[in-house]
């Protein structure tokens, strides 16, 4: 836990640098490829996804390190072969869970949240699944169990194999030559995250793509078919909390509302987007239908609000930040009260960006949350040994918040409508 945090907290400005370059180096060029609001849902998004891993909120069915140790029929080397064979393993491994992923209702759901900005840039790269808890898919990790890798080889591996898959989310890189012929590049990913009917379900491959020409389901991109990104049943939120849960809220609305008991149990299990014939009829859901001309998610937010979202995006990197970097100090049970604030945080200021008519409701909850913990413990878990006077910023911060919330929710805009451009 302490480890992965420190990990994240030198990451975390890396990833937000690339993300504001990519912003400023497309507006240079005056090709555009980051909107602001979606922009910080990405961050939002980041923030919620490390914020569980580090908790460390998810456990696997089948351990690897269990697999290693009753099914290792030899032992690697220490040294480079390991790592390779590692990273190997890892990319083997997540070609199929991101197949498996896509192509079945149930595991949708914990990918949705990658594909839901209607964008292609930096910043969605960071939209990860708060809703994977269990982890079912070790399986595909038995090659390098096999071979008796260490797990503790996996776990160095593992985040350095997810961090590479962070910079061909890009419109801004065209294709690569003799690279296309062996990892995945922009080209590729961007083909993946599209929308059009030459493209869904195709390139699974997250470092290495000769997987999906193995395994055929490589399509490359199209000099006459421009992608177009999204999902075909768009999320219409900003809050990333909500799209990480709302395809399984519509799979218990549709196993609950279906007449036949064979509907109820097949609908976790068909193909992506399945739903029963009688339900689809009787509750139908809005769908893209014609990729090209269909409207971006769009809330109508003044320059003011536009700020303070930015103004709350920061705050929210900057206390969790302290939380990474503080976590043995912080220790247990506060380490998790702290995320708890987290995603309270994320949920009231999203909401609010939605102009949700009860976002306010939210940004109360965070309020009191975070005033009984400074009430409390006259302190913010620890943060006063770094400077004096730490519980009055947070409590100035709370308040100032709270009141900035209400100015938004009912002056600015007093009836909170959502606008579609």
């Amino acid at each position: 836990m302490e480890t992965y945090g420190k990990i994240i907290l030198i990451a975390m400005p890396v990833f937000l640098l690339l993300v504001l370059f990519e912003k400023w180096y497309g507006w240079y060029k005056g090709k555009e490829t980051v909107r602001t609001l979606d922009m910080i849902s990405s961050l939002s998004s980041g923030v919620t996804n490390v914020t569980k891993d580090v908790l460390g909120l998810g456990f696997a069915v089948i351990s690897y390190e269990w697999m290693v140790e009753h099914l290792a029929i030899t032992k690697v080397s220490s040294g480079f072969l390991t790592y390779f064979i590692a990273f190997i393993a890892l990319d083997f491994a997540g070609y199929w869970i991101h197949r498996i992923a896509h192509e079945y209702n149930f595991f949708w759901n914990n990918h949705i949240i990658h594909h839901s900005s209607e964008d292609f840039n930096l910043a969605c790269a960071l939209r990860q699944s708060i809703s994977s808890i269990v982890k079912i898919f070790t399986i595909f990790l038995l090659p390098a169990a096999l071979l008796g890798v260490p797990g503790q080889v996996i776990a160095i591996v593992a985040p350095l194999h997810l961090f590479a898959q962070f910079w061909y989310h890009t419109q801004h890189i065209h294709k690569m030559g003799f690279l296309e012929k062996v990892i995945v590049t922009p080209s590729h990913h961007r083909v993946h995250h599209a929308i059009n009917k030459e493209y869904m379900d195709k390139n699974y491959g997250q470092i290495f793509i000769f997987w999906d020409k193995m395994f055929g389901t490589y399509q490359e991109e199209l000099p006459d078919v421009p992608a177009v990104y999204g999902i075909t049943r768009p999320v219409r939120t900003w809050n990333p909390i909500k799209i990480n849960f709302m395809h399984l809220w519509l799979l218990i609305k549709d196993a609950w509302h279906a007449q036949s008991w064979k509907d109820k149990f097949r609908i976790w299990l068909m193909p992506t987007g399945w739903r029963p014939a009688d339900v689809a009829e009787k509750y139908p859901v809005y769908k893209i239908e014609d990729v090209y001309h269909f409207n971006k998610y769009e809330t109508g937010n003044t320059k003011t609000l536009l700020t303070w979202s930015w103004v709350q995006m920061v705050c929210t990197l900057l206390l969790i930040s302290y939380c990474f970097g503080n976590i043995a100090t912080i220790g247990s049970p506060g380490i998790f009260i702290y995320g708890g604030f987290i995603f309270i945080q994320v949920y009231a200021f999203t909401e609010l960006m939605d102009r949700n008519k009860y976002a306010w409701v939210w940004e109360i909850l965070k309020f009191t949350f975070g005033i009984s913990i400074l009430f409390r413990t006259g302190d913010w878990f620890g943060m006063n040994s770094f400077f004096s006077g730490a519980q009055y910023v947070m409590t100035a911060y709370l308040v100032l918040s709270l009141i900035v919330h209400f100015y938004f929710s009912w002056i600015e805009n007093p009836r909170a409508v959502q606008t579609m451009k």
